[in-house]
């Protein structure tokens, strides 16, 4: 690693602005697990992943770091998939399969 190296002023707030996105997310599921008393991930969780994540990725991009963007890569394709999953099964389109039968989670 080259200590010397200079990045630029926009870049590291950029960089630094994504850490505090992505950090929060656990702040936000702390507090609102103490809140309930029991583990739990609300939705703002997986949108804090999301926003920290791109802001992320793009700084890794910007900074062609390669180790950084599978990571941030990878991780963003979780949440977004989270937050598919979370609101196919608020809006009940959630899709089971019973006895070879396709049908909707409310038996429909």
């Amino acid at each position: 690693m080259n200590c010397d190296q200079q990045i630029p002023m926009w870049l590291l707030v950029l960089g630094f602005t994504g850490q505090i996105a992505f950090s929060l997310r656990f702040l936000v599921q702390w507090i609102r697990s103490e809140i309930k008393k029991e583990s739990h991930i609300p939705l703002a969780f997986w949108y804090f992943s999301v926003i920290g994540g791109v802001i992320l990725l793009s700084y890794a991009i910007l900074r062609k770091d390669p180790v950084i963007i599978l990571g941030q890569s990878a991780g963003l394709l979780v949440y977004c998939r989270n937050l598919r999953l979370i609101y196919k099964k608020k809006n009940g389109t959630e899709k089971i399969q019973v006895a070879g039968v396709i049908v909707n989670e409310k038996g429909d």
